[in-house]
């Protein structure tokens, strides 16, 4: 619990400092350094079935550039995510063609692509989110309510938990527990809003609600992933919180998904 503590204290810092202190660049190289990190553990755990860490180097060095390609071209809209896919997508046809084998090359390719975009694409989201906007105001709430839920769900379900939610993906998720994140997740919506006053109430409760669920989705699609892969957790690159995809699974599908809320609203 300790190291738990210590290192939540030093994430927590480092993002604050990103987000309203340092320049607005600093976020996009956060990003990237959180992107980076979640895909060496991801292919660590491939590795274990067969995947050549030689080949994972592409599939990360793409991931990172994602932030850096949305702060420079951010006016151009989508068109550029259309071909940074088209051009990973050949880079890694490419490398397949040094291979003196080709056994498993779509499978390859394929684990590689669904990592960048898993991976890379979803939580650049949160970059797009920063240059709304009221950018950091909104990457603070989504941040906030996001880990409440993360947090409720851990406390309620080591008290409370009886029912197995699921249990052949993540043995100790519970019924209540997933209850208590949601709940805690609406909550700390409500609460920022005395932070945040711009908010309506409207906009308090379908954005509590969505992010409550979808966090709760984040988080199961992770543990999914590592049961395939026979892992407990997908790294021990921060002590008591195990890897950084431990971290950021529930946001990588909150971001994108509170992300599509503002656009529809705006």
């Amino acid at each position: 619990m300790f190291k738990r503590v210590v290192t939540s204290m030093i994430l927590i810092a480092g993002i604050v400092l990103s987000i309203f202190v340092l320049p607005v660049w600093t976020f996009g190289a956060v990003a990237s350094l959180f992107i980076g990190l979640g895909l060496c553990e991801f292919f660590r755990m491939t590795a274990k079935r067969g995947f050549p860490l030689s080949f994972a180097y592409i599939g990360v060095l793409f991931g990172v550039l994602l932030p850096y390609i949305t702060y420079f071209y951010r006016p151009t809209g989508g068109m550029w995510e259309v071909v940074f896919f088209i051009v990973v997508l050949i880079a890694l046809f490419i490398s397949q063609f040094t291979r003196k084998e080709n056994q498993n090359a779509v499978s390859l390719i394929a684990v590689a692509l669904f990592a960048v975009f898993y991976i890379g694409w979803f939580f650049t989201f949160l970059v797009k989110i920063r240059f709304l906007e009221d950018g950091h105001k909104l990457v603070a709430y989504l941040l906030i309510v996001t880990k409440a839920g993360d947090i409720g769900a851990y406390l309620i379900g080591s008290r409370f938990g009886k029912h197995k939610l699921i249990p052949r993906i993540s043995p100790n998720k519970s019924v209540e527990g997933a209850i208590g994140g949601f709940v805690f997740s609406i909550i700390s919506a409500f609460l920022s809003r005395y932070c945040f006053s711009w908010m309506s109430f409207g906009f308090v409760l379908a954005s509590g609600v969505l992010i409550g669920i979808f966090a709760q989705l984040g988080d199961l699609a992770e543990s999914l992933i590592k049961r395939d892969y026979e892992a407990k957790d997908s790294g021990t690159s921060l002590p008591g919180l195990g890897g950084m995809l431990d971290v950021i699974d529930s946001v990588l599908f909150t971001a994108p998904i509170f992300y599509l809320y503002l656009a529809i609203l705006r």
